[in-house]
């Protein structure tokens, strides 16, 4: 009854179409779900998230769990998750990726979930990391810890998003740093991120974590660009 009274004062709404939900449905209406452009890059024989990061880091495992288009679903999903405070957008897309990836032999050697952070400054203003319902979702589907206190992003560098990878490159690397190294020694981390386009900055995080002993790395994110 008191659920019933919520939808009808604050109606949930589909993330893409819009429309009210349903009682069985979450975040995504049915028709949106099914029209997804579902990636599942770890199925992929040609598996493009490994290619992006082929002769720049050493990745275990790689994946990606949608297909991000200019304009398209995916796009207005991420938009919700990272300016308009829907959370549940990250924990939904979390707890999908981790259903397929728990029974995996290639990603049960898992041993800690790492989102790729945000500074201070703008955790303080967006008030949230979109990437930790999603890597808390992971990590719990992969029994694992959520690990966010090792690395580090020490100094605001503004959007990457229109900086082309040449003009960037040289200044990531010096924007995570490590605290607490111990944490995470002789461990085979999962690294998170919300959208991958050139993986500088995946890239990044990644050279900062294999200065640790015994540090394997493999990759997930929600969704992937061309």
């Amino acid at each position: 009854m008191f659920h019933d009274l919520l939808d009808l004062l604050y109606p949930r709404i589909c993330n893409s179409c819009e429309t009210p939900l349903l009682k069985n449905e979450k975040v995504l209406c049915t028709r949106c779900l099914h029209a997804l452009p579902i990636a599942f890059a770890h199925l992929e024989k040609d598996n493009v998230i490994e290619q992006i990061f082929y002769g720049r880091i050493p990745v275990e495992n790689a994946t990606s769990l949608l297909l991000f288009e200019k304009k398209g679903m995916v796009q207005k999903l991420i938009h919700n998750l990272k300016y308009r405070g829907h959370e549940e957008v990250g924990e939904f897309l979390g707890d999908w990726l981790g259903a397929e990836l728990e029974n995996l032999p290639t990603f049960r050697e898992i041993s800690a979930v790492v989102p790729v952070p945000l500074h201070k400054t703008k955790l303080r203003k967006r008030g949230y990391n979109q990437v930790e319902k999603f890597g808390r979702a992971l990590a719990e589907k992969l029994n694992v810890p959520y690990i966010d206190d090792v690395l580090v992003k020490r100094s605001g560098s503004g959007t990457q998003t229109l900086k082309k990878r040449l003009a960037r490159w040289g200044t990531l690397d010096e924007t995570f740093v490590l605290e607490q190294p111990e944490k995470l020694e002789n461990s085979h981390v999962l690294l998170v991120d919300d959208l991958v386009t050139t993986g500088a900055t995946l890239e990044a995080c990644a050279h900062q974590l294999l200065q640790l002993k015994g540090m394997k790395i493999s990759i997930a994110t929600m969704a992937y660009t061309h």
